[in-house]
C-alpha cells in the first residue's frame, strides 16, 4: 500500500528527464536501502521524495543528474554512486596487501640476515687491559693525563675464522655522547672550509674552545669541542711476527674531503699537552699536515648518533687465516676513564650490505612474518563468516530486529 504511493511521489519529484540511470548498471541490491517508519507519516530525510509513506526509496543513478534534482536523489560522485559497492571489497585489498608485504619482506630479511651473519668480526677491549695494574678510573685518568708516563700497550689477538681482504680496522667507544646538543653545535663549518669567520662568530660557535687560554689573539683553528676531543690512539700490527701495513687513506667520505674541509694548516690546535683533549693535526706544532689531508680527523668530525659507536681507522690489504696471531702495538692516549667509557679495537670484513648488522634482517623478517600472519587471519575470518555484497541482513534496522527476535525466543 505504501509502495505505490511512494513510487508515484518518487516519479513526480524525480523526473526521468533529470536523471536517467541505465537499469542494467544499477545493482538491484542498491535500489532499496532503507525502510523507515517516521512520526507524522513523513520521512525528514526524503520529505520531497516520499511524504506520508512508510517506505523510503533511494535509487542509485549512473546517468547525469540535473541541477534541479532533489538533494540525495542521485550521487554527485563521478563513480556513478558505486562507493558503497567499492567499500565492501576492501577486505580483498587488505588480504592482498598483507600477502604482498610478507612475500617481499621475508626474502629480503632472510638475505640481509644471512649476509650479516657471514661477516667475520673480532672485538677486543683494551682500555682496561692496558692499565690493569691501576685499581680505579681516577688513578687511570691521572696516568693518562700525565705527559711523562709511557702509554704504550700491546695486545694479542687470535683469528678464529678466515677473514678475506680487505679487513677493516675500527675503534669503538662506549658511553661517549657525541650527540649531545652542546657538543654537536660546538664547531665552525665556515672555519673548517678554510674561510675566515669573525671572532664573534667563532666565540659563539666554538666556546669554550674558541681561543687558546681565552686570549682572542690566539684563535684555535679548527675550534670547538668536537675538534678538541679528537681521538688520538694509534695502532700498529704484526701477523705471525711479520709487520702488516694499515692503509689510512680513503677512509673518509670524498665529499667531506673535497667540500667540507679546506686545505689549510691548523693553528693553536691541541698544541699544549696539559690543555688538549685529543690529538693535534700534523704533529705538536701543527706544521706537517693540512686539515683536509688528515682523514682520521675528518672521520672524527662526523659525529655519531648514539653513545655506542665505531669509526673507521684503517684497512688491512691482506687476508687473515684462522689461527693467525695478531700482535697490536698501540698508544693508549685517549682518556675515556673520566666518563667511565670503554675503548675497543675491531677487525671486521664486510658484505654487500656493509658491516655486521643483524637488526635490518630481523626487522624485515618480523614485519614480513607479521604481515603474512595477518593475511592468513583475515582470510580465515572471511571464509568462516563471508559477507555477500548488498546483503540486507547486515543493515542496522534488520540487525536490530533480529536481535529483538532472538531475545523473545
Amino acid at each position: 500500500m505504501g509502495t505505490s504511493n511512494c513510487e508515484s511521489r518518487q516519479t513526480e519529484s524525480w523526473p526521468k528527464a533529470q536523471c536517467e540511470p541505465d537499469p542494467e548498471d544499477v545493482p538491484k541490491n542498491l535500489l532499496v536501502l532503507r525502510c523507515a517508519r517516521t512520526k507524522g507519516g513523513s520521512d525528514r530525510e526524503s520529505s520531497r521524495g516520499c511524504e506520508g509513506s512508510h517506505l523510503v526509496w533511494l535509487a542509485s543513478c549512473h546517468g547525469r543528474c540535473g541541477r534541479d534534482t532533489p538533494r540525495g536523489a542521485c550521487s554527485r560522485r563521478r563513480d556513478g554512486g558505486q562507493e558503497g559497492l567499492k567499500k565492501t571489497k576492501i577486505y580483498q585489498w587488505v588480504i592482498f596487501s598483507f600477502f604482498i608485504v610478507g612475500v617481499v619482506f621475508i626474502p629480503i630479511g632472510a638475505a640481509a640476515l644471512v649476509a650479516s651473519r657471514g661477516v667475520v668480526e673480532i672485538v677486543q677491549r683494551y682500555d682496561d687491559a692496558c692499565l690493569s695494574t691501576l685499581l680505579n678510573n681516577t688513578a687511570k685518568e691521572a696516568y693518562v693525563q700525565d705527559v711523562n708516563t709511557n702509554k704504550a700497550c700491546s695486545l694479542t689477538i687470535t683469528v678464529n675464522k678466515d677473514m678475506d681482504a680487505p679487513v677493516y680496522v675500527y675503534y669503538e667507544l662506549d658511553n661517549f655522547y657525541q650527540n649531545h646538543r652542546r657538543y654537536v653545535k660546538s664547531r665552525s663549518d665556515t672555519q673548517l672550509r678554510g674561510d675566515n669567520p669573525s671572532q664573534s662568530s667563532i666565540d659563539s660557535s666554538c666556546k669554550p674552545e674558541a681561543f687558546l687560554r681565552g686570549n682572542t689573539s690566539f684563535e684555535i683553528n679548527p675550534c670547538g669541542l668536537i675538534a678538541w676531543s679528537y681521538f688520538n690512539d694509534t695502532y700498529a700490527m704484526a701477523v705471525n711476527g711479520a709487520n702488516v701495513p694499515i692503509t689510512q687513506t680513503g677512509i673518509a667520505w670524498k665529499s667531506d674531503r673535497e667540500d667540507k674541509f679546506g686545505a689549510y694548516q691548523p693553528q693553536n690546535f691541541n698544541t699544549v699537552p696539559e690543555l688538549r683533549g685529543g690529538a693535534p693535526i700534523g704533529g705538536v706544532d701543527n706544521s706537517t699536515n693540512i686539515v683536509n689531508q688528515d682523514e682520521h680527523f675528518i672521520v672524527w668530525m662526523r659525529v655519531a648518533a648514539l653513545p655506542h659507536f665505531r669509526k673507521l681507522w684503517g684497512k688491512i690489504g691482506q687476508s687473515l687465516k684462522k689461527g693467525d696471531v695478531i700482535t697490536v702495538d698501540l698508544q693508549n692516549l685517549y682518556n675515556t676513564y673520566s666518563f667511565d667509557g670503554q675503548k675497543k679495537l675491531v677487525l671486521s670484513t664486510t658484505s654487500w650490505l656493509g658491516g655486521k648488522n643483524d637488526f635490518l634482517g630481523i626487522a624485515y623478517l618480523t614485519v614480513g612474518s607479521l604481515s603474512f600472519f595477518l593475511c592468513v587471519v583475515f582470510l580465515l575470518v572471511h571464509l568462516k563468516n563471508p559477507r555477500d555484497l548488498g546483503d540486507t541482513r547486515y543493515l542496522s534496522w534488520n540487525r536490530k530486529n533480529l536481535g529483538q527476535a532472538s531475545v523473545r525466543n
